[in-house]
């Protein structure tokens, strides 16, 4: 893995606080007692330029013809030729695909896997967020397992690996370039859901934080506290184990010290670099110990409102955070010695809170709306989303407190209400 020459000076103080938070705060934030497996099968390839790499790696995965599937708001932004110069000066005929939504559809996997198959692709790069990168995956399934991406819906439907996919984070969020799913809108019953499994991993995944720099300021803070949400989660899940949380708590350290930076001045390339790595390190963590009630929750606001994943999940994680306190007050306390709280004489609860109110705090800085009524949620509408997100059994099963329907609805209520008047 190559990394980045310069760090910003955050990254290189002493780390004997952050130890003390992980390790030190009781023998109850590690499970060491518990089994777990990892699968780490994706090469990545990090460092500033390092995008002119791209015709290695291809060759590499035995590539010749690769689907090229891009965000169309990189095109539109004229970014795309920073991508496609590099492959047609290495002599790689490629396909275009930029069909590609916000809130993508499975309709677009399967017309993707179409075009790939029509014109002889053998291997599929996404370039751009999580959406991009999540049609890529879904076609180079579709490609080799045939069938429509509907099919695949699910846990553990995908039995064939699919074409070779490189992935190429445009923004620093969801961290798909190294997970195992890929989740889209069902137009069929308007709700949102994942096809996941193991062939989803990317084979490569080349992350250049130059082709972050040009990220407008409410996305790089949307998608910024996406990926904090995934280190937080997961760093609470109850399938979290000592090598997740490693990932998790680095990455909570690297976004706590650099996203308002890389908000206030995208130029800012040491801040964008730390941002990159820590949604790549956010996205380690996720892949091995899963999401919560966050993500859950966040699902119908995307399925039936149309809302970006990134910013409905930071707009919900201070609401359920504060739900979630009581289900591990020693790991949520511990959270906020990371986050840069001073926890020090404190009990548990009362450090598990200041946690919530760095979270509301950081929106507050990130210009982050601090209701779903801001959002245009329409109220009539939370008994139905309650219904969904508990549907989406796996962040459910992983969250560190079990809710009932009755908690789901109350934190979105409480959340159409705003900042200061969650109780839980």
């Amino acid at each position: 893995m190559e990394y980045v020459e310069h760090w910003p000076s955050p990254l290189q103080r002493s780390r004997s606080d952050f130890c003390d938070a992980i390790f030190f705060h009781g023998a109850h934030c590690m499970n060491l007692s518990s089994p777990f497996s990892i699968v780490q099968p994706t090469d990545i390839h990090f460092g500033t330029g390092i995008l002119h790499r791209l015709p290695e790696i291809i060759a590499g995965l035995g590539g010749t013809r690769p689907l090229l599937v891009m965000d169309p708001g990189l095109i539109r932004a004229g970014l795309d030729s920073r991508v496609t110069s590099v492959l047609e000066n290495g002599k790689i005929p490629y396909i275009l695909y930029d069909k590609v939504d916000p809130e993508p559809g499975l309709r677009l996997a399967d017309a993707g896997a179409a075009l790939a198959g029509e014109e002889g692709c053998d291997c599929v790069i996404g370039v751009g967020g999580g959406s991009a990168m999540d049609v890529a995956k879904a076609i180079a399934i579709l490609c080799t397992n045939g069938g429509r991406a509907a099919d695949y819906l699910g846990l553990g439907r995908i039995t064939k690996a699919g074409l070779p996919k490189i992935m190429i984070p445009t923004s620093a969020g969801t961290g798909a370039e190294v997970t195992f799913t890929a989740v889209f809108i069902n137009e069929e019953t308007g709700s949102k859901g994942g096809m996941n499994g193991d062939p989803l991993y990317p084979e490569a995944a080349l992350l250049d934080p130059e082709l972050t720099v040009s990220l407008p300021p409410h996305v790089t803070a949307a998608t910024g506290i996406d990926a904090l949400t995934h280190a937080l989660e997961a760093f609470t899940s109850v399938q979290a184990h000592p090598v997740s949380e490693m990932y998790s708590a680095r990455a909570i350290e690297l976004i706590q010290a650099n996203i308002r930076a890389a908000y206030a001045d995208g130029r800012n390339l040491a801040a964008r670099s730390a941002m990159l790595l820590g949604s790549l390190m956010g996205g380690k963590a996720l892949a091995m110990a899963g999401v919560g009630l966050v993500h859950a929750m966040a699902y119908p606001l995307g399925g039936m409102f149309g809302i970006p994943h990134g910013l409905a999940n930071a707009v919900l994680l201070p609401f359920v955070t504060e739900y979630n306190l009581i289900g591990n007050l020693e790991k949520h306390a511990a959270l906020a010695g990371m986050l840069g709280q001073d926890t020090e004489g404190l009990s548990l609860r009362d450090a598990a809170d200041l946690l919530v109110d760095e979270l509301h705090g950081l929106n507050r800085d990130l210009n982050i709306p601090d209701s779903l009524d801001a959002l245009n949620i329409d109220p009539g509408k939370i008994g139905e989303m309650a219904d969904i997100a508990l549907t989406v059994a796996r962040p459910v099963e992983n969250n560190p407190r079990q809710p009932s329907r009755d908690d789901v609805i109350a934190i979105y209520e409480t959340a159409m209400e705003g900042w200061g008047t969650a109780g839980f």
